[in-house]
């Protein structure tokens, strides 16, 4: 039989099993899983959350739920906290055949200076790509070649910053593509979950982890919707910071 010393220690140790796992559980997320952005930690983001860096005032638009992008002038908002290690989730629709936007982590404050400056129309940071299907085939149509350096279901990829992407890799090597191909088209909702953590991103489109990198330098600054040509609605946008 155990000494009541030893049963001690035994409770000790299945305590701090039990913490060590319910923490995984909180911070990590499966291959599938469609993260709501609800529950402990998580909080809604607003109007009074994002600041004007180089559009007009008219080009976002909030209401109760979200807010609506005229994608003139090509520019971005951005939060007005910055963050580190943390989760977004975020749900968005093109409006119009062929939309471009997108989503911009760990935005740098001197990129997003020089953007105030009226010097360039987007910032540097991380970009989780926001393409209509259409963009493609205009693409292909154009320029008559196959559209093989991007993707319309979620890229991941560096803009003036440091990333190390995750297979599979675009030809030029800067970009992960989707391991599937997973967005909707016009006028559809599409959900994107973003998990942002000691320098590494990884994407959920709809559901399904399908993108991301690695040694993300820097990996701290701002969140930023970016307006590039189109329409586009984004709503349910949502943080919940992370040790």
């Amino acid at each position: 039989m155990w000494s009541p010393k030893k049963l001690t220690q035994i409770s000790v140790c299945l305590s701090l099993l039990l913490a060590v796992c319910g923490h995984a559980q909180e911070t990590e997320a499966p291959a599938k899983a469609f993260i709501d952005g609800t529950g402990p930690g998580w909080v809604a983001l607003g109007e009074k959350d994002f600041e004007q860096v180089n559009c007009k005032p008219d080009t976002f638009t909030w209401t109760e739920t979200g807010v609506h992008c005229t994608g003139k002038p090509t520019g971005v908002i951005q939060t007005i906290k910055t963050y580190t290690n943390f989760e977004l989730v975020a749900e968005w629709r093109h409006l119009r055949h062929a939309g471009n936007s997108g989503i911009f982590v760990w935005t740098t404050p001197e990129s997003i200076a020089t953007l105030k400056q009226g010097k360039g129309r987007l910032p540097k940071g991380i970009e989780a790509q926001v393409l209509d299907h259409g963009y493609a085939e205009n693409f292909e149509e154009r320029h008559k070649k196959k559209p093989d350096w991007f993707t319309t279901n979620g890229d991941v990829f560096p803009v003036g910053v440091k990333m190390t992407p995750f297979p599979p890799v675009a030809p030029n090597g800067t970009r992960s593509f989707p391991s599937k191909n997973l967005s909707k088209g016009i006028n559809q909702w599409n959900h994107y979950y973003l998990r942002c953590i000691n320098g590494e991103v990884r994407l959920w489109v709809n559901g399904e982890e399908v993108s991301g990198g690695t040694n993300c330098q820097p990996h701290t600054g701002t969140i930023c919707l970016e307006s590039e040509g189109s329409p586009i609605d984004f709503r349910n946008i949502r943080v919940r910071e992370l040790p």
